[in-house]
C-alpha cells in the first residue's frame, strides 16, 4: 500500500468557482481551518465563462424591481419545481451578496449616477443583471480569489478528489491525487462542501470547460447522498458553430440583452413566430419597436429573442431542422444592426461586449459590430444536483454540503440567465457558514485504512489492464450517445437505446488501460472521469424516462405538453444498499402563504 500525504481541516472545499471560494471565504471569516481543492490551476474555474451578470434587484435601472419579482420571476422560470424557500432566500440576499463583492473590490459597470449598472435578461421582468461587461464572471473570480487568499486559505491547486470517505454515515473526508505527479492524498475533514461544477463533458457540443464531468454529483450519489431534477439539462441557445474547433463555445446571452437580435438564413426574426401568452407584442415584427412588450398595465423593454433558455434553443432547432438555418446548422444572431439606432454602435458594441468581440475576431475572423454571428444550442448547465436543506445546503449525508450548479433546489426545471452567479454568491456564502457551524460541533470521523486502500487500488486499475478499451474512445462513444439521444428533444425509444448504450459503455470504462506512470498521464485523469460521467448519464437518462411530460429543459417529443401531476412532485434518485440506481417521486411541499401571494400578484 502507498504512503499517503495527510492533511486536516475543518471544512474541505471541493472546487474553486464562485460558490467554492464565497464557501470557503465564509468558513475560513467564521474561524475554521480551510482548505480548497481545485481540479485546475486557481483563477481557471468555469465560472470565468459567465460572462453576462449576476441578477440582483437591486432596482439601480429600474425601481419597480424588488425581491419579490425576482423571487416570481425564478419560480415562473423553474415551473414551479424550484424549492420555494432557495428562491426566496435567493430573491433577498442576492442585492447584498452583489453589494458586499464590490466592497471586497469588484469592479462593476456604472449608471449615470454612479450606481451599478443593470442590464436585461432572458426570463427577467426588468433590468437586473449587475455585470462588468461581459466579463462578470471573470471579475467575480479574481475578487473572490485575491480576499480569500488574505484569509490564509489552504490551496491545493489541479488535484482531484476520486471518493468521498465516511465514518459511519457521517462524512469524514476525501481521498484524492495531485494531477502532476499522480501521488495520493487523505484530506481529513470535520465538513465538506461540494462545488464541483456541472455534467456538460457528458455532451459532445458544450461551453463547458474540460473539468466539468460531473465529480461533485458522483461523488455525493457514491456517498448516499440524494440526487434530485436530474432530468432537466439546460441547453443554452447561443454557442458558436463555425469554425468546428470552438464549436459549443458560449455566446453570452448579453448580446441579446444590448440588441442582438436571431434571424434565419432568409433574414427573418423568427422570434416573433412562437411568442407564449404571457408576453403580447405591442407591434407585428418591427425591429424598430419590436422589443417592446407589455405586461398587464405595465411596460416592460423585452424582445422576444429574450424568452427563457429553453424556449429560445428549441425555436432555433425548429428554424433548423425545417431547412431555414444557417450554412452550418445553426442559426444568425446579430448585434451589427443596432448601427441604425445607436451613433457610434462599433465603440458602443466593443465596450458592452468586449470578450465577445475579441472572441469572434481571433477564432472565427468576424467583426460582429459589422456581420452577424452564426451561433446554435449548446449544453451549458444542470440545474439537477445534490439534493440540499434550503438554509444549510446540507445534504443527506451529515457533514456533506453542497453548492452552486452541483446542489439541486433553485433553479427547478429551468434557469434563468445571470441566476447562476448570484445563486453561487448566496448558497456558497451558506454553505460556508453552516459547514463551518458543522465542524465546531462535531469531531474528526476515523477514517478506515480499507478504505483508503480500496480507493486506491480502484484509482491505479487502469494501469495493470494493458491492451483494453482507449479511455478518450470511451468517453468521445458517451457523448455521442448523450448528443444524440438524450438532447433538447427526447423520447422513449431513444432513451431506451441511450441506456443500453450505456451499459456498454460502463463495461467498457471498467476495461480501460492506459500507458506511462502516473506523472502528467492525461489518459488516466480521463479513465477516471469516466465514472462519474457515466453514473451522472445514466441518472440524467433514466430521470428524463421518469418524467413524462415537456416541462422547461425537458423536452419530449412522445409527451409535449406538461402534465400537472408532474408539477406536484421532483424525482429523485438514490443510490441502493445492493448498489442498484432507484428513483422515487418526492412531493414538493406547499408554499408558504405569503409567498403564494406574491406568485399570484405577479401573474
Amino acid at each position: 500500500m502507498a504512503e499517503y500525504i495527510p492533511h486536516e481541516h475543518d471544512v474541505l472545499v471541493i472546487g474553486a468557482g464562485g460558490a467554492g471560494l464565497r464557501a470557503a471565504v465564509e468558513a475560513s471569516a467564521a474561524g475554521a481551518r480551510v482548505a480548497v481543492i481545485s481540479k485546475s490551476l486557481l483563477g481557471k474555474a468555469h465560472t470565468v465563462m459567465a460572462e453576462g451578470g449576476i441578477a440582483a434587484a437591486m432596482g439601480n435601472v429600474d425601481d419597480r424591481d424588488n425581491w419579490r419579482v425576482h423571487f416570481a420571476d425564478t419560480m415562473r422560470g423553474g415551473q414551479y419545481l424550484s424549492n420555494w424557500r432557495m428562491a426566496e432566500l435567493h430573491a433577498k440576499e442576492a442585492p447584498a451578496r452583489v453589494r458586499e463583492l464590490e466592497a471586497w473590490g469588484a469592479l462593476f459597470d456604472r449608471t449615470r449616477d454612479g450606481q451599478i449598472l443593470q442590464r436585461n435578461f432572458g426570463g427577467h421582468r426588468y433590468p437586473r443583471l449587475a455585470h462588468v461587461g461581459d466579463r462578470t464572471g471573470l471579475e467575480m473570480i479574481r475578487t473572490l480569489q485575491d480576499h480569500g487568499i488574505h484569509l490564509g486559505l489552504d490551496v491545493f491547486m489541479e488535484h482531484t478528489i476520486v471518493r468521498l470517505l465516511k465514518h459511519g454515515e457521517q462524512i469524514a473526508g476525501a481521498f484524492g491525487y495531485d494531477r502532476e505527479r499522480g501521488r495520493f492524498h487523505v484530506f481529513r475533514a470535520k465538513a465538506v462542501v461540494l462545488a464541483t461544477g456541472g455534467i456538460g463533458r457528458a455532451y459532445k457540443i458544450t461551453s463547458n470547460s474540460w473539468e466539468y464531468t460531473g465529480d461533485g454529483h458522483s461523488l455525493a450519489y457514491h456517498a448516499g447522498a440524494a440526487l434530485m431534477d436530474m432530468e432537466f439539462v439546460q441547453f443554452h441557445p447561443t454557442g458558436m458553430i463555425w469554425p468546428p474547433s470552438v464549436r459549443g463555445i458560449l455566446v453570452t446571452e448579453g448580446v441579446r440583452g444590448e440588441g442582438g437580435v436571431l434571424r434565419n438564413r432568409n433574414g427573418e426574426r423568427f422570434m416573433f413566430k412562437d411568442i407564449p401568452p404571457l408576453y403580447v407584442s405591442q407591434t407585428a415584427n418591427s425591429e424598430e419597436e419590436g422589443w417592446r412588450y407589455t405586461q398587464g398595465d405595465k411596460e416592460a423593454r423585452r424582445p422576444p429573442e429574450l424568452l427563457t433558455r429553453d424556449h429560445v434553443a428549441r425555436c432555433i432547432r425548429r428554424e433548423v431542422r425545417e431547412g431555414r438555418g444557417s450554412p452550418h446548422g445553426g442559426v444568425f444572431l446579430d448585434i451589427a444592426w443596432i448601427k441604425e439606432r445607436i451613433p457610434n454602435a462599433t465603440e458602443y458594441i466593443k465596450k458592452k461586449l468586449p470578450s465577445m468581440y475579441h472572441q469572434f475576431k481571433q477564432l472565427a475572423d468576424i467583426d460582429i459590430t459589422q456581420e452577424p454571428m452564426e451561433v446554435g444550442p449548446t449544453t451549458h448547465y444542470m440545474m439537477g444536483g445534490v439534493r440540499v436543506g434550503a438554509d444549510s445546503q446540507m445534504s443527506d449525508v451529515p457533514g456533506l454540503f453542497a453548492a452552486g450548479e452541483c446542489a439541486a433546489g433553485l433553479h427547478g426545471a429551468n434557469r434563468l440567465g445571470g441566476n447562476s452567479l448570484s445563486d453561487l454568491l448566496v448558497f456558497g456564502q451558506r454553505a460556508g457558514e453552516f459547514a463551518a457551524a458543522f465542524a465546531k460541533k462535531n469531531s474528526f470521523g476515523n477514517v478506515e485504512s480499507a478504505d483508503l486502500k480500496s480507493a486506491e487500488d480502484w484509482a491505479l486499475q487502469p494501469f495493470d489492464q494493458k491492451g483494453s478499451d482507449n479511455p478518450y474512445a470511451v468517453q468521445h462513444k458517451l457523448q455521442e450517445v448523450m448528443q444524440d439521444l438524450v438532447g433538447i428533444v427526447r423520447q422513449e425509444g431513444e432513451m431506451i437505446q441511450a441506456l443500453e448504450r450505456l451499459r456498454e459503455l460502463k463495461a467498457a470504462s471498467e476495461r480501460v488501460s492506459v500507458d506511462g506512470n502516473r506523472e502528467y498521464n492525461g489518459g488516466w485523469h480521463t479513465a477516471l472521469d469516466l465514472h462519474h460521467l457515466i453514473t451522472v448519464s445514466e441518472i440524467v437518462t433514466r430521470a428524463a424516462l421518469e418524467r413524462k411530460e415537456s416541462r422547461g429543459a425537458h423536452f419530449r417529443d412522445d409527451f409535449p405538453e406538461k402534465d400537472k401531476q408532474f408539477g406536484s412532485f421532483n424525482i429523485v434518485a438514490r443510490k441502493g444498499v445492493d448498489g442498484s440506481m432507484q428513483f422515487s417521486r418526492e412531493p414538493i411541499p406547499p408554499m408558504r402563504a405569503d409567498l403564494q401571494q406574491i406568485i399570484e400578484e405577479m401573474k
